[in-house]
């Protein structure tokens, strides 16, 4: 199971925004932060405070990635030309357990997460069971027979909560194909996303 299944929603109370649109997030009837202090007014964030913010948003978007992994996907970004925070967002796009989720195979990344884990998917027919697997434009990822008939799947490729972007072609619930990396503005976030934060928050 996800470390955080139990507590994921908890992210959502500390931004204060329900990060992945879900019509479960505790943020549609209570705004404010978890705790007895919860509803007390919110100080200023610094400029650090800000970007940090931004950084435990989109780590936490993600599901259970590690600090040290976010920060290496930060230092991939960098080594490569172009924008560092467009580069760091197709880097998470590309993680196998993001396409799962965005192609609506799992209602969640944690979810998406433990499908991979299970061994329920294949990357051009060879079973993958690593969730940080990157994916290359043209990769063909299908589930398993077993995998399609999970009402945890089905209902999650009915759902109406979000649409598959455009960067995947997706067949009927079966399988995606991941056409190219998005950048920034063709990944369909349910809240704002600032990476240009982030880059400056690693870059201090």
């Amino acid at each position: 199971m996800s470390k955080r299944e139990a507590a994921k929603f908890k992210i959502d109370r500390r931004m204060g925004e329900n990060i992945w649109g879900r019509g479960k997030s505790p943020v549609n009837k209570r705004s404010y932060g978890p705790g007895q202090h919860g509803q007390r007014r919110a100080k200023k964030l610094s400029d650090y405070g800000t970007q940090l913010q931004a950084k435990q948003k989109l780590k936490g978007y993600y599901g259970n990635i590690t600090e040290r992994q976010f920060r290496r996907y930060y230092q991939e970004a960098a080594r490569r030309p172009g924008d560092t925070g467009e580069n760091m967002i197709g880097l998470l796009e590309r993680r196998l357990d993001a396409l799962v989720y965005r192609a609506k195979f799992a209602p969640t990344p944690f979810a998406a997460r433990q499908i991979v884990s299970h061994g329920h998917v294949k990357v051009n027919g060879k079973r993958v069971t690593i969730a940080s697997y990157q994916l290359r434009e043209g990769d063909l990822v299908e589930l398993s027979a077993k995998a399609r008939e999970m009402a945890l799947i089905l209902e999650a490729s009915k759902s109406p909560e979000r649409d598959t972007p455009d960067y995947l072609e997706v067949d009927d619930g079966k399988s995606a194909k991941f056409l190219r990396t998005p950048k920034l503005a063709d990944v369909p976030y349910a809240a704002q996303m600032a990476p240009h934060l982030i880059v400056e928050f690693y870059s201090r």
